[in-house]
């Protein structure tokens, strides 16, 4: 049976669901929050270590610019209300992404979360907030100063210390990886799901993973 480190989910379909229902995609941003305080809850009692999400990506700049207001004031507003409760149930929060470059305010939020759940053990939350991977992959190797070899270059990821994701799943119905851990999901088992992300459930999680558990994982081997 494989064991299971870590779980990376591309959220995939928030803006189709509430434009689906004619109340916007914004709407659809809002109820994709509450399936991940779901799948958080869902992963501890599962003794997940590790979930990742994808949050807000290097490319998404493009969209609207109400939008990506939304998008920052939903998180900074998330945490300013749940920051307790998030300490309380053990939650690390780990921030993947170019932080230093977003607006001063939700920069200043991620920091603090951050600083305030460094020392929580339950369970390791990655956000990836303006994360692109490619970025990923050139940053480190600019801090690579001798010779580049596998360890030393992982060691400057984003995620230096984790294991890569074991699974990724993708909601929305679409089947690639847009830009999100190209490195650590090299050897990954990829589930591509139609569900959009706010109809996504801890059935559909605990399906994957049974399905996960079953497989063979060779990673190059017989």
């Amino acid at each position: 049976m494989n064991n299971l480190r870590h779980i990376a989910f591309i959220m995939d379909g928030n803006g189709r669901w509430g434009k689906k229902r004619s109340k916007g995609r914004n709407y659809g941003h809002l109820k994709g929050v509450e399936v991940i305080r779901k799948i958080i809850k869902g992963s501890i009692k599962l003794r997940i270590p590790i979930v990742s999400f994808y949050v807000f990506s290097s490319e998404n700049w493009k969209r609207p610019k109400k939008e990506i207001n939304f998008l920052f004031n939903l998180i900074e507003s998330y945490f300013s209300k749940e920051i307790q409760n998030v300490i309380d149930q053990g939650i690390q929060i780990r921030i993947l992404g170019e932080i230093k470059t977003l607006p001063k305010k939700i920069k200043k939020t991620l920091k603090n979360v951050e600083f305030l759940t460094k020392k929580n053990k339950k369970i390791i939350v990655n956000l990836a907030i303006n994360y692109g991977a490619k970025n990923e992959i050139l940053n480190a190797l600019k801090k690579i100063k001798k010779k580049i070899h596998i360890k030393k270059f992982e060691e400057n990821l984003y995620t230096k210390n984790m294991p890569d994701p074991d699974i990724l799943i993708r909601t929305g119905g679409q089947k690639r990886l847009s830009n999100f851990m190209l490195w650590q999901l090299a050897y990954s088992e990829l589930f591509f799901l139609n569900k959009l992300w706010p109809d996504f459930q801890l059935k559909d999680l605990s399906k994957v993973i049974k399905i996960y558990k079953k497989r063979k994982r060779n990673f190059g081997a017989i």
